[in-house]
């Protein structure tokens, strides 16, 4: 078939630059990647050496003080689940490296999200970028880092931090847009300093907001954990993989059922978390409303 275009060497050009990548920079990597790993494997290690039963119980807990008793028992059945599928190990390896990879996200994310907030030029340069990263499939972000620092944990804990910021950033910044300007407005003719109005204002009005961004950003952190099983990361996307490569049903099964129940265990805390803090901003509403009920008697007994 005849093109229009001449060949464009996109892919010659990107070999070349990670090339030169590894010839000039592969000291920084080599000295990241322990960064990433040595976190990844303290809290890996440290969820290991607790005896299952404890583990159970203290996600119940933590279960049940996000969103009831309720989902305190599903998360003990689909944790005594995961361990009769004989995937309790490799759930806690994907946890620890979800954990790192949410923690990484979300400091980078929430600041970036409120720089987008408060500047229209940042926000508009910063737009078209999450695009880009919400669009590229998921695999490419791992080839590079396969080459620069090899398998294991930091090639996805690296991978999934820049897959799951976007929706960090973008509702961080949906947030702080929506609150309401005659809030912000009241702050700063009492005196308050943007930071003050952002501290005791913005932020906490628009915690709802973030606490969903959060909550994506978790959860894409678990997809793509699972997709980084293809380069050597231990968890639960190694034993997908595994049985892909085996064709191992039963394994493919067991393992996929685990990573639901593991999703829906950190969905459901992070919602619960996000309605705490709705009922936050609710509390501010309803300060906000009193305040102006007062103001407006104030208003009708002098006039």
């Amino acid at each position: 078939m005849s093109t229009v275009m001449p060949r464009i060497h996109l892919g010659e050009w990107a070999d070349d630059f990670v090339n030169w990548l590894q010839d000039n920079c592969q000291g920084f990597f080599d000295g990241l990647a322990s960064v990433i790993n040595h976190p990844v494997n303290w809290i890996t290690d440290g969820l290991l050496n607790v005896p299952v039963i404890g583990l159970i119980i203290a996600f119940a807990i933590i279960a049940w003080l996000a969103r009831g008793w309720k989902t305190a028992l599903l998360a003990v059945v689909g944790f005594l689940l995961i361990d009769g599928f004989d995937q309790f190990k490799p759930a806690m390896q994907s946890l620890g490296q979800i954990v790192v990879a949410s923690v990484l996200a979300i400091v980078i994310s929430v600041p970036l999200g409120i720089w987008t907030a408060r500047s229209r030029r940042v926000s508009t340069t910063v737009r078209p970028v999450l695009d880009f990263m919400q669009t590229l499939p998921p695999y490419v972000y791992i080839l590079p880092g396969l080459f620069l620092m090899g398998l294991g944990p930091a090639n996805a804990v690296i991978a999934t931090v820049v897959f799951a910021l976007p929706p960090g950033v973008r509702l961080t910044e949906l947030g702080i847009r929506q609150v309401d300007t005659e809030m912000v407005e009241a702050g700063q003719a009492f005196g308050a300093t943007p930071r003050e109005v952002l501290r005791g204002i913005q932020m906490p009005l628009a915690l709802p907001n973030i606490m969903a961004g959060i909550n994506q950003v978790i959860m894409l952190a678990l997809s793509m954990i699972v997709i980084a099983g293809v380069v050597g990361s231990p968890g639960l996307g190694q034993k997908i993989f595994q049985a892909l490569s085996q064709l191992d049903v039963g394994l493919g099964v067991e393992a996929g059922v685990s990573v639901v129940i593991l999703a829906i265990f950190l969905d459901r805390v992070t919602d619960g978390l996000s309605k705490s803090n709705l009922g936050l901003a609710a509390e501010i509403q309803k300060v906000r409303s009193r305040t102006r009920g007062q103001a407006a008697m104030s208003a009708g007994g002098v006039n």
